[in-house]
C-alpha cells in the first residue's frame, strides 16, 4: 500500500510539473504570437497563433483532468484509511475500557501480594508475578496505540484537507481554461470560415515554402557531406574522421542530451521534427528536419555546445543559415538576418552568432533549429533542456 501511495504522489507530481512547462508555453504564445497578431491584422497567421494557442490548451485541460482524478482517488483512500482508523480505535477503546474493567473488578492491584503468596512453590510465584507486568504492559501499549491511531488519524485529516484544496483549485482553474477555449474556438471558425474561399492558395503558399525548405536542406546536407569528405582526405567514407580532441567534443555534446541550452533566451515550440500535418490546413503534410521555435523581435542566437563554425550559408530565397560542428555533431540554425561569426571560428555554449530574421509583414519571429549526427536530422526536442 505505501508502494501504491508513493506512485500516485509521484504522478501527481509530474502531472503538476508538466502543467507548469504547458502554462509557460501559453504565456509565450499569448505574449510572442497572438499579441503580435493583433497588431499585424494577417488573417492566415492569426489562424496558425490561435490554432498552436488551442492546442496547448486542451493539452494543459486534459493534464489537469487527469490530475484532478488522481486527486479524487487519493481523497478517497484518505477517506478509506480514517475509516478503517476509526474502527479500529472504536474497537481498541473496547478492549481497553473492558481491561482496566476487569482490572478494578478482580481488586488485582490490592490482591496482588495474597495472589502471589498464595502461591505453592517459587516456580508458580515467579509465573503469577510474570501475569502481572504482561497485564500492566498489555495496557500500556494498548494505550500507545491508541494515541498513535489517533495521531495518525489528525495527519490523514490534515493531508486529506489539503487534497481537497488542490482539487478544488484545479476544478477552478479548468472552469476557468475551458471558458477561454470556448471563446478561442469560436474565432478559431470565424476565421476558418473567413479563409475557406482562399484555402487553395495557402495550400500552394504552404508548399512553396515546403519546396524551398526543401531546397535549403538539401544544400546543407551537401556541405556536410564535403566536411565528411574533406575530413576523410577525399574518400568515400560517410562520417566524419574525428581528431582525438574532436571525439571528446562529440562524447561530451553526447552525454549533454535532453541539457542543451535553448539557441534563444526566449521562445516557444511551434513545428516539430518530422513528417506532421500542417496546424491549419490539415489535409497538406509539412516536413521538418528540425523544429520551429518562436521567439521576439530580432532575439540574439545562441550556439547551443563549444564548436566550430563549419559554414555560413546564403541560400538562394532563403535567409543566413549557420552550421557548427560538434565533433561528428552539427547543429544548424536557420532564418537569421545577421551573423557575427565567421567559418572557422572556435565558438562557445552561449555565444552570440547572430540575429533572428524579423519580418515587417510577419506577425511571428521564428528560429528553424536543427541537430545532425553526420548527415542524419535528429529530433531537437530530445536534445535541449525542458
Amino acid at each position: 500500500m505505501p508502494f501504491v501511495s508513493i506512485a500516485q504522489t509521484k504522478k501527481i507530481k509530474d502531472l503538476e510539473n508538466e502543467r507548469k512547462v504547458l502554462k509557460n508555453e501559453i504565456l509565450e504564445i499569448n505574449s510572442l504570437l497572438i499579441n503580435n497578431s493583433k497588431k499585424k491584422k494577417n488573417a492566415f497567421n492569426d489562424l496558425e497563433s490561435l490554432t498552436y494557442k488551442i492546442n496547448k490548451s486542451e493539452t494543459l485541460i486534459k493534464l489537469t483532468n487527469d490530475q484532478i482524478n488522481l486527486l479524487n482517488f487519493e481523497v478517497e483512500k484518505n477517506e478509506d484509511k480514517i475509516y478503517k482508523l476509526n474502527v479500529e480505535i472504536i474497537a481498541a477503546r473496547k478492549d481497553y475500557s473492558d481491561m482496566i474493567f476487569n482490572s478494578y473488578k478482580s481488586r488485582l492491584k490490592e490482591n496482588r501480594l495474597m495472589f502471589l503468596l498464595s502461591a505453592e512453590n517459587f516456580l508458580q510465584a515467579f509465573k503469577r508475578s510474570q501475569y502481572f507486568e504482561q497485564f500492566s504492559k498489555n495496557r500500556k501499549e494498548m494505550a500507545l496505540s491508541i494515541q498513535t491511531k489517533v495521531g495518525t488519524v489528525k495527519k490523514i485529516i490534515d493531508t486529506l484537507k489539503t487534497k481537497i484544496s488542490e482539487k478544488d483549485s484545479l476544478i477552478n482553474f479548468n472552469l476557468s481554461e475551458k471558458k477561454i477555449l470556448s471563446n478561442e474556438k469560436k474565432e478559431q471558425n470565424n476565421l476558418i470560415r473567413s479563409l475557406r474561399k482562399r484555402e487553395s492558395a495557402y495550400k500552394k503558399q504552404i508548399n512553396d515554402k515546403q519546396r524551398q525548405a526543401s531546397l535549403l536542406d538539401k544544400e546543407i546536407d551537401r556541405l556536410i557531406k564535403e566536411a565528411i569528405k574533406e575530413s576523410n582526405k577525399n574518400s568515400s567514407l560517410s562520417t566524419f574522421s574525428l581528431t582525438p580532441e574532436a571525439k571528446a567534443l562529440a562524447e561530451s555534446f553526447s552525454k549533454n542530451k535532453g541539457k542543451l541550452p535553448w539557441p534563444v533566451e526566449r521562445g516557444v515550440i511551434i513545428q516539430k521534427f518530422g513528417l506532421q500535418s500542417h496546424p491549419v490546413v490539415k489535409t497538406t503534410k509539412i516536413k521538418s528536419n528540425g523544429i520551429v521555435i518562436a521567439t521576439t523581435k530580432n532575439a540574439n542566437i545562441r550556439s547551443v555546445f563549444n564548436g566550430k563554425v563549419l559554414s555560413i550559408l546564403k541560400f538562394k530565397g532563403s535567409n543566413l543559415t549557420v552550421l557548427i560542428q560538434h565533433g561528428n555533431y552539427i547543429s544548424v540554425y536557420k532564418n537569421l538576418s545577421k551573423v557575427y561569426v565567421n567559418k572557422g571560428q572556435n565558438v562557445e555554449s552561449f555565444d552570440i552568432i547572430g540575429e533572428v530574421f524579423s519580418s515587417n509583414s510577419e506577425s511571428k519571429t521564428t528560429l528553424q533549429f536543427s541537430i545532425f549526427n553526420n548527415t542524419t536530422a535528429l529530433d531537437p526536442y530530445l536534445w535541449i533542456a525542458k
